[in-house]
């Protein structure tokens, strides 16, 4: 199911904050875009939360994950999302680097 590798791929053990708080934001748009036409959102949201919940204290993404839960539950205000900015990871000259350092 996508709701245990969502909660996998959040499960990094600690990060900043802020790094944190945007693989929750990109986890929380993965698991509801899983989520069927017809499907409970409250229903849902309480079982990806309880599922989740046993990792909050080991990951700050889960915790930041299991927040946006609660918080699209109790808020009627629409949630804090948003892509990461983009950035250059290296490209070729990143690859070429690597393949001399073997």
């Amino acid at each position: 199911m996508l709701l245990e590798r969502t909660i996998s791929q959040l499960d990094i053990g600690r990060v900043p904050a802020q790094e944190a708080r945007q693989m929750a934001q990109l986890g929380y748009m993965q698991w509801i875009a899983s989520l069927p036409g017809d499907a409970n959102y409250r229903r849902a949201a309480l079982h990806a939360h309880a599922m989740a919940a046993p990792y909050i204290s080991l990951s700050p993404a889960v915790a930041e994950f299991c927040a946006l839960l609660k918080q699209s539950l109790t808020s009627p205000a629409p949630l804090p999302l948003s892509l990461p900015p983009r950035r250059r990871r290296g490209g070729a000259g990143a690859r070429r680097i690597w393949r001399i350092a073997l």
